[in-house]
């Protein structure tokens, strides 16, 4: 006996992150002038809409591109995403709910916008779009899990769901010392702080504060005014 078929959804999903554009690569081929292919890849660089029209040879271009993947996620950084949902048939779709939910290793949160409500109708090449944003807090892998609901034109409830997983590194490794003062008057204690940038690429620190506890002061003893010593 055959498993029976699915239906055919009536809507696409896509979801991308929200992170900074960078600069599209060209790679542009360089030749004398004397040579007899130098026109011909003169007017394929000039054509090319990637390429820069003041730099003839440079390798970046002028336009900007989108992130194709999650790329890397740090614990403490801020996770967004933006989520769009399109009518890819014919026919008109009501009450579309999207939910999102994160998987991390101990717990399942819905990062969905507060007070979402269904969208009362999507009608054909036309889309609904939500962003979400969590600070991420654990560690290892982590699965957005999508879900959307609908209703077509024949009344029956309709339902999908897509996963994407990413996984959250450590940008830091932090290393304490404590050193205890040799005069019996007074109950100071020194710390000493090493922060190490285990990542693959620079990391600007912004500020490093010891929050102490209720019974404790703390004075700071050294300080980051250089613009060299921000970077890790």
């Amino acid at each position: 006996m055959e498993p029976p078929k699915e239906k055919e959804q009536l809507l696409a999903l896509k979801v991308m992150r929200l992170t900074r554009p960078s600069l599209m690569v060209t790679h542009p081929i360089c030749s004398d002038s004397r040579d007899i292919p130098a026109d011909t890849f003169a007017s394929q660089h000039q054509q090319d809409l990637a390429g820069d029209s003041q730099l003839t040879h440079h390798g970046t271009g002028e336009l900007l591109t989108l992130p194709q993947n999650f790329g890397n996620i740090f614990l403490g950084e801020t996770f967004s995403s933006y989520i769009s949902v399109h009518n890819d048939s014919g026919q008109a779709c009501h009450d579309i709910l999207i939910k999102a939910d994160l998987q991390t290793g101990s717990q399942r949160l819905s990062v969905s916008s507060p007070n979402v409500q269904p969208a009362p109708i999507l009608q054909p090449g036309t889309c609904i779009d939500d962003t979400i944003h969590h600070e991420v807090k654990e560690l290892g892998t982590h699965i957005l899990v999508c879900a959307v609901s609908y209703t077509p034109a024949s009344g029956d409830k309709m339902y999908f769901r897509k996963f994407f997983k990413f996984q959250v590194l450590k940008p830091l490794d932090v290393k304490t010392k404590f050193f205890n003062t040799e005069d019996c008057l007074t109950d100071d204690v020194y710390l000493e702080l090493q922060i190490q940038n285990v990542t693959t690429g620079p990391i600007c620190m912004e500020s490093v504060i010891l929050e102490p506890g209720p019974f404790y002061t703390s004075t700071q003893l050294n300080d980051t005014k250089s613009k060299k010593d921000r970077y890790a």
